[in-house]
């Protein structure tokens, strides 16, 4: 087989065993798809089977993607996903070797994470209480902003909560992280009062449901969609919709910057690395560490502003 039927053989045998296997997040799943399929299209342009190509001709796509103005980022996530793939095509014996090996990829810079004050964040937790045309929406939306708030959760984690994550006034809630992996989450008070008024909302519209025949949907937040839960994309527009009535700019916040202030106000408040790191669910320590640059920056910025030879220098 060879030519466009033998990549597409290749790229769905390998998305299906890192499915499988891994138990990889759809959306890494759709990220991989993407970017597979983008190389097979360079490789089909030019006549190469993707079983044929070695490393000239990866390194030609680089190339070309770079050319189209792509980030070094997306560069490197691109690269990674093709090592990827050769890596099984050679472990299953499709291949003889792995010709993306020994290809340097793209410098990534690490911009520091942009966070939010706690100014501004007790800003959108007040404006989350008001927002929304029903009752109802109004005690979602509070849910879930002191839920992401107070857990420092990525915002798949969030939407895809189970109800029955939350029964029982739980101090803690049980998270499925990536790659499966399972943390606990300490609820602070507040978080824990709008779980339980939205808790008892969401219960009462369900029933009213299931009593019209409707089947009960398993999620804390659920939806008519065909994800049956409130969706990452309708989230990312709701909290721009909650800055717009705070009072702070849409364009600083997001889901994941909610998540950085977390991490940031956490570690100004006196918490440990090690802890940040468990909360929120990062495999290396490293990654964590990233928050101590952020807080040594507000802090430079301070004595800058407000040390009183400041502007005499």
């Amino acid at each position: 087989m060879s030519g466009p039927a033998e990549a597409d053989r290749w790229i769905s045998t390998f998305l299906d065993a890192q499915a499988a296997e891994l138990d990889a997040a759809r959306n890494t799943l759709l990220a991989y798809g993407r970017d597979l399929k983008d190389y097979a299209g360079y490789l089909a342009r030019r006549g190469i089977a993707i079983s044929a190509a070695g490393k000239a001709d990866i390194e030609g796509w680089l190339i070309d993607c770079e050319a189209q103005g792509l980030a070094a980022a997306t560069r490197a996530r691109r690269l990674s996903a093709v090592r990827q793939l050769y890596r099984f095509a050679f472990e299953e014996g499709w291949r003889g070797d792995n010709p993306a090996l020994r290809i340097a990829g793209p410098t990534k810079a690490k911009p520091l994470p942009k966070t939010l004050s706690e100014a501004e964040v007790s800003r959108l937790l007040e404006a989350a209480r008001s927002y929304g045309r029903r009752p109802a929406d109004r005690l979602r939306n509070t849910c879930l902003m002191e839920i992401l708030y107070a857990t420092g959760m990525r915002v798949s984690e969030l939407v895809e909560l189970p109800a029955s994550a939350a029964r029982g006034d739980p101090r803690m809630l049980l998270v499925r992280g990536k790659g499966g992996k399972e943390r606990l989450v300490p609820l602070s008070e507040p978080a824990r009062r709008a779980l339980a008024a939205w808790l008892a909302t969401r219960d009462k519209a369900e029933d009213a449901a299931r009593q019209s025949g409707a089947k009960p949907s398993p999620f804390l937040f659920p939806s008519s969609g065909r994800s049956g839960h409130l969706t990452r994309h309708r989230f990312h527009g709701l909290i721009k919709e909650i800055a717009v009535a705070a009072g702070v700019s849409p364009a600083s916040v997001t889901p994941h910057r909610l998540r950085h202030a977390f991490a940031t106000h956490l570690l100004a408040h006196g918490a440990d690395l090690r802890t940040i790191q468990t909360l929120l669910g990062h495999a290396d320590v490293s990654t964590t560490e990233i928050y101590t640059h952020v807080l040594d920056e507000r802090l430079k910025q301070l004595v800058l502003e407000h040390h009183p030879l400041a502007g005499k220098r």
